[in-house]
């Protein structure tokens, strides 16, 4: 408990103001708004924010909705989050114009980690786990890191646009329908990369994982590279005290909130 009360301490809330709601992916929007100095410079890649997402008059949904950060600009002071409508509160944060006041909690939760001597990054995302990739993308193309971005959907519509990665990014994707690249699960493309990656870093759905760690575990020489996931978790509180969020590990039970979203692939156990 003492642990959860000193986490609670250190949460940083604060208010944004919607500048700028772009559509992407489909059916998914990006929502870009203001953020404090120090919020916007302490978030790194990985992370994610709680929002309210209801109107001022109303308690529906009552708790925060956690969103991954998918960019940060520390010149303009501004965070972008990518949305998807998988209930009320997703739904409600896209439906919001420019000049709309979010409040917001971050950042939150535990970012990738790239060693020092990595230097062939391999990143495997599916549907809005594109977020954080994108985020970690940018960053390790600013650190001089090479940078493979694999990408899963049902179809092309579905798909991050080329336009978002830096251009020194190689960006391959896979979708279900042959819309688009690869026809296929996008892990059908790791076991090209695992020879040539120091690490792999991926987000996305369940399935996405626990395919990519069958794969992963076929294909790789002992175990490198190793593998950064970032778990998707109904986080109702983001400071681990609601305990909704859990994820079994070798080290025994982890909230996704404070000790995630980020976990090592071997460190997690699957049923």
């Amino acid at each position: 408990m003492a642990h959860m009360v000193e986490r609670a301490k250190t949460t940083r809330e604060f208010v944004g103001e919607i500048i700028r709601v772009e559509p992407v992916m489909g059916d998914a929007v990006l929502t870009t708004f203001t953020a404090p100095k120090r919020a916007v410079d302490e978030t790194h890649p990985g992370q994610f924010i709680q929002i309210l997402s209801r109107d001022s008059t109303s308690y529906d949904p009552l708790l925060r909705r956690p969103y991954s950060v998918y960019r940060v600009d520390r010149v303009a002071r501004t965070m972008t989050v990518l949305a998807r409508a998988y209930g009320r509160g997703s739904g409600w944060l896209m439906q919001q114009p420019a000049g709309v006041a979010l409040d917001v909690m971050g950042p939150l939760g535990s970012p990738f980690v790239v060693r020092p001597k990595s230097f062939h990054l391999l990143m495997v995302a599916g549907g809005v786990g594109a977020a954080p990739i994108l985020m970690l993308a940018e960053q390790a193309i600013r650190d001089g890191k090479q940078v493979t971005y694999l990408m899963g959907a049902n179809d092309s519509a579905g798909l991050l646009p080329a336009s978002e990665l830096p251009e020194e990014v190689e960006y391959v994707v896979a979708t279900m329908d042959g819309s688009a690249g690869y026809t296929g699960f996008v892990t059908d493309l790791v076991p090209d990369y695992l020879q040539w990656a120091d690490q792999v870093f991926s987000c996305g759905p369940e399935p996405m994982f626990r395919s990519l760690r069958a794969v992963i575990h076929k294909h790789r020489l002992g175990d490198r590279p190793d593998v950064q996931m970032a778990v998707e978790r109904t986080m109702a509180c983001g400071i681990g005290a609601c305990l909704g969020c859990m994820v079994e590990t070798r080290r025994g039970m982890k909230t996704a909130c404070v000790d995630g979203p980020v976990f090592e692939m071997d460190d997690m156990l699957w049923g």
